[in-house]
């Protein structure tokens, strides 16, 4: 155990907390037939829980490889272990008291609590910002994993930021209503959704965009890796601009109200787009390769024929 939490004790023992918490949400899946806005109940802990877990043990892993500023590092990411959990402790109790979490301004309890949460989820977003800058300052021995990793935090800081959008009242919402702010954008929240994720299946849904982008931080680091020894500062830039297009993409066709599921004309010709660019930078990464060995095979035969 002492060697699992080793990396950063504050955020694997976070990370191992979460893993609970999706644990002990799969029981009450099984167990509370309780619906809350279109959902079983006990989801929204199971999602939170999974995403924070990954979330976790990646910035733990991405805090050992600081070369510079490394206290102020380890402190932001206590902070962030210790928002986290603040921010769980809120989705679960509201769960055991079958009320929302997210939005909730209906009686003076349920308003104290999502300003806690507004609060955790601020500090959460600030510290992530100073571990990217404490990685942006860092000096990697593969300069391909370094440029993945500081573009993979920048996304997943941009990502975070998009929950904000959630936060404004929605058109037709007041305090009389009880809730301020929503996921869905044209419709309800709590209507028709999709399985698995939750997200509107009738308009647009901005956590979509949210989860994309919060995920960057292991997405494109993961992506980098699978190229192995291919992998460069250029292959990484170029993933990840391809990443961010369709970031921007899912925000855009969110905000219009369309659900991920149902694009129109524009949102396929911008996917379209993204996916050319993305597949034109593997392959220009691949024909790279191809070149430089074919150049080094050759190079090796002509040193061997002069000796």
């Amino acid at each position: 155990m002492t060697r699992f939490l080793r990396p950063h004790p504050p955020l694997m023992l976070f990370s191992l907390l979460m893993t609970a918490v999706t644990l002990a949400s799969l029981g009450g899946l099984i167990f509370d037939d309780r619906i809350l806005v279109g959902s079983p109940i006990w989801f929204k802990p199971l999602k939170f829980g999974l995403s924070l877990a990954l979330y976790g043990v990646t910035l733990a892993w991405m805090l050992t490889l600081t070369t510079r500023l490394r206290r102020v590092g380890w402190w932001a990411g206590t902070v962030i272990a210790l928002a986290g959990t603040a921010e769980m402790a809120v989705i679960i109790g509201q769960v055991v008291r079958g009320r929302r979490s997210h939005f909730n301004v209906a009686t003076p309890l349920d308003e104290r609590l999502w300003d806690l949460m507004a609060v955790t989820i601020v500090t959460l977003w600030v510290m992530h910002a100073v571990i990217a800058v404490v990685l942006a300052l860092t000096r990697f021995a593969d300069p391909a994993a370094g440029v993945a990793i500081r573009l993979g935090l920048l996304l997943s800081l941009v990502g975070l930021g998009l929950g904000f959008l959630m936060t404004p009242p929605a058109p037709g919402q007041d305090d009389d209503g009880g809730v301020i702010g929503a996921h869905s954008v044209g419709v309800p929240d709590g209507g028709p959704q999709m399985a698995l994720t939750g997200w509107a299946t009738t308009g647009g849904d901005l956590r979509v965009p949210h989860f994309v982008g919060i995920h960057a931080l292991q997405v494109i680091p993961l992506l980098v890796v699978a190229f192995g020894r291919r992998a460069t500062p250029k292959l990484a830039g170029g993933l990840t601009i391809g990443y961010a297009g369709l970031l921007a993409l899912l925000t855009w066709q969110a905000l219009r109200g369309q659900p991920l599921t149902r694009p129109d004309l524009l949102t396929a010709l911008g996917a379209l787009a993204v996916a050319t660019w993305t597949g034109a930078v593997i392959a220009k990464t691949l024909r790279s390769t191809e070149t430089t060995k074919t150049t080094d095979t050759t190079d090796h035969a002509k040193e061997v024929v002069r000796a």
